[in-house]
């Protein structure tokens, strides 16, 4: 494992400052966490000791966690991840979890607001690869794990060294490690398996466009023959090599993109579910309600008074 501190000893002074009060994160009443960033900053990144979890809760910042000592675990949509000591352990925007510590142990906890990233070209085909955590182990990324782990390294070095250009240098390392990422994805081996290489290219800029395509009108009825069309393939031409490059099939990307609409609309108590599903590009309030049941496993009504108790601490020992 490539060496995470600035020596070989277990030294973390560096990091123990203002900037590391970990204590100081609140959890408002619809669950959300307003992650107080620095001053003039779109970055938050703490070293955390504390040896209590943290309750079910959700943000619009990226949050990557980097166990140092011991493990850490996370709990999303029911299933728990085991972070081990030089995992990488990314959480999507807006993803309700919840986190447990042990006793005793360090971990780096970043968390990042990509909202200015997310609207650069290109970045529809890199948020195809952030609709569920992302667990990374030299194991399960080996060709990418190093450079991951070392752009995690120099972007925590930035932050604590505070420099003039600090958060513009972040920002610039954040994109590397999603272009890596997003690299890794579309030079794998599995990926258009029966393509011939000098369409390989061709064929990833035609879905990253149907993705921003998506991004920008999943209010809007799109079909699937209509999309198809639009990237030039036929029906299930289109079908099969969507779901090769998102994991989804069309349908399934869809309404998983207007789900996520919905969980943040449902966070304003202003709206009615029947508000929350046509903005969110819903047809019917009976479709939506099925749909929200089926991914989410419970009513659009449920999850809304599930995600308005208080947050914070919580000690689970």
């Amino acid at each position: 494992m490539p060496s995470y501190n600035n020596s070989n000893q277990n030294n973390y002074d560096n990091f123990n400052s203002v900037n590391s009060d970990y204590g100081d994160r609140y959890v408002e009443d619809n669950q959300e966490e307003r992650v107080k960033f620095l001053p003039n900053s779109l970055h938050r990144i703490w070293l955390n000791n504390i040896p209590v979890g943290f309750k079910s809760h959700w943000h619009s910042a990226i949050e990557i966690i980097v166990p140092m000592e011991n493990w850490y675990k996370a709990l999303i949509n029911d299933e728990e991840f085991l972070i081990n000591p030089g995992d990488i352990f990314i959480i999507p925007p807006g993803e309700v979890h919840e986190l447990t510590a042990p006793e005793s142990g360090k971990r780096f906890i970043f968390l990042m607001d990509i909202s200015i990233i997310s609207r650069i070209r290109g970045f529809a085909g890199i948020q195809s690869l952030l609709t569920h955590p992302l667990h990374i182990t030299k194991e399960s990324y080996p060709l990418v794990y190093d450079d991951l782990y070392q752009m995690l390294v120099q972007i925590r070095n930035e932050y604590f060294e505070n420099s003039e250009y600090s958060d513009l240098v972040i920002q610039a390392r954040l994109i590397d490690l999603f272009v890596r990422l997003a690299e890794n994805h579309i030079h794998s081996d599995e990926l258009f398996p029966d393509v011939k290489p000098y369409k390989q290219k061709e064929y990833v800029q035609k879905f990253n466009q149907t993705l921003e395509y998506i991004d920008s009108h999943y209010t809007e009825d799109i079909s699937l023959g209509t999309i198809a069309s639009h990237a030039g393939f036929s029906k299930y031409h289109f079908s099969r090599l969507f779901k090769i490059y998102t994991d989804y099939t069309f349908c399934d990307y869809l309404c998983y993109r207007r789900i996520k609409a919905a969980e943040e609309l449902l966070a304003i108590p202003d709206y009615s579910i029947t508000d929350v599903a046509m903005q969110a590009g819903f047809s019917s309030i009976s479709t939506f309600n099925r749909l929200f049941k089926q991914h989410k496993g419970c009513t659009p009504s449920q999850y809304r008074s599930k995600h308005t108790v208080g947050g914070g601490y919580k000690n689970y020992h």
